[in-house]
This record gives structure tokens, C-alpha cells and sequence, in this order.
């Protein structure tokens, strides 16, 4: 019986679920990149980085070759570099409703506490 399609992309997403993950993929938006510059742009163990990055690679969301003792990861398809774009677009809205949503919070707390403090000035 074949997976259903939300359950294939729950999968999908889980497999992006990691913060390094995330940041290989940011990374490689702008271009295939050497494996020692992923590292020196996020900053982790070797041994971290290349557990992730077997994980992206096993996906299909990057391809890896070698070019010497070099190697370079790229993104597989541009659609994954859109994917990122939209969580950006995504996450820039909700975090804009939160501001708002705080706004309005401390508003609402400068004015009770106008009243709650009245004369202490």
C-alpha cells in the first residue's frame, strides 16, 4: 500500500528538522559549496556536519561530488531554494503578528501600570 502523500511529507519535513540542516540549505542557496566552508559558516565538528549532511544527501535534497580531495554539496533542484524562501516569507509574517501582539501587550501593561504606580514619579 503506498504512503499517503501527508504522511510523505510529514516525513519530509521531519527530515528538514534539525538547525544545521537548515543552515546547509540556506548556505547552498547561493551556490554549491566545499565542505570546509560549510564548516567554517556554521561553526560545528566535522563529524556533526558530515552526519547532516549524509542525512540531506540520503533525501535527495543535495548532491554531493568530488573535485580532488574536495567535496562540493550543492542544492539538487532549485525548488528547495524556494522552499527556504518561503519559510522566510512565513516566518516573517508571524513574526510581524507577534510584534504586533506585543505591541498591544505592553500597551496594555504601560497603562495599567500608569495607574498602578500613580504618583511615584
Amino acid at each position: 500500500m503506498p504512503v499517503p502523500l501527508y504522511q510523505a511529507k510529514a516525513e519530509f519535513f521531519r527530515m528538514l528538522g534539525h538547525p544545521v540542516r537548515i543552515r546547509v540549505l540556506e548556505l547552498l542557496q547561493d551556490g554549491p559549496m566545499p565542505v570546509r566552508d560549510l564548516l567554517a559558516a556554521i561553526g560545528i565538528e566535522p563529524p556533526s556536519l558530515s552526519q547532516q549532511l549524509a542525512v540531506l544527501r540520503r533525501s535527495g535534497i543535495v548532491t554531493a561530488t568530488r573535485e580532488g580531495s574536495t567535496v562540493v554539496y550543492e542544492l539538487a533542484g532549485g525548488d528547495v531554494a524556494e522552499l527556504m524562501r518561503a519559510a522566510r516569507r512565513i516566518l516573517t509574517e508571524m513574526l510581524a503578528g507577534q510584534n504586533e501582539l506585543l505591541e498591544e501587550l505592553r500597551a496594555a501593561t504601560g497603562t495599567g501600570t500608569a495607574q498602578a504606580g500613580g504618583g511615584t514619579e
